[in-house]
């Protein structure tokens, strides 16, 4: 049989991700949202994540230079204490719910994630941090249904939750015509200390502006 073909790159972004309960706790106040607008292209609850740094596609050679520098990064920082809150939409075509809480300490972990990028000599773009998680997209000529659900998350605040880990993460976006996939390349777990490049093993999926409610039209990683 042939050989199968390993992919040169690979779409890479670095993230948190908030835990099962805050999960199951945004998905029964989707629930109804479900059933009206079953059209959406409502993301893997899985997959939900805050994107500190979107790296973009990267060769897969260069991803182990960001083990090191990453978890050391991860050791240094406090779990910042975050809650899921609202709701909102970009273009009325990507549906997301903000992020409130410990937003300084997030700032400052997103921060050092970028610098030590840098360091690696990876060049990405550096959009400002506007902390949301993607819930959904509309299918094309769709110019509602984003503002409905939106509307009904306005007055949606999760219970606060802290954030356990630091995601490398890798995606199918670049290779794909189905859906977006994502899974874990490799995990810090937040300040635990200097351990080097101590690291959780890789799992198959995620377990997953100074404001809580990013802009609409703001530009979106994914």
């Amino acid at each position: 049989m042939p050989e199968e073909t390993l992919p040169a790159s690979i779409r890479v972004f670095i993230a948190l991700a908030p835990p099962d309960p805050a999960k199951e706790e945004l998905v029964r106040e989707l629930r109804p949202a479900y059933g009206t607008h079953p059209r959406m292209r409502w993301n893997r609850v899985e997959d939900w994540h805050i994107t500190l740094a979107f790296l973009g596609e990267l060769p897969v050679g260069t991803v182990p230079l960001l083990r090191p520098p990453l978890a050391r990064v991860a050791a240094a920082h406090l779990s910042p204490r975050l809650t899921l809150r609202g709701g909102g939409g970009f273009d009325d075509r990507v549906l997301w719910t903000g992020i409130d809480g410990d937003l300084g300490g997030l700032h400052e972990l997103a921060a050092d994630v970028r610098a030590a990028v840098r360091d690696c000599g990876i060049v990405f773009e550096e959009r400002p941090l506007r902390p949301h998680l993607t819930l959904a997209r509309a299918r094309r000529g769709d110019r509602s249904s984003v503002s409905e659900i939106a509307a009904g998350l306005a007055g949606f605040t999760g219970r606060p939750w802290a954030a356990e880990r630091l995601h490398l993460v890798g995606s199918n976006a670049a290779r794909s015509s189905g859906p977006i996939h994502y899974r874990d390349i490799t995990a810090w777990p937040l300040g635990a200390g200097d351990r080097g490049d101590t690291s959780s093993a890789p799992r198959p999926a995620m377990d997953g502006h100074d404001s809580a409610h990013p802009p609409a039209g703001t530009a979106h990683e994914g």
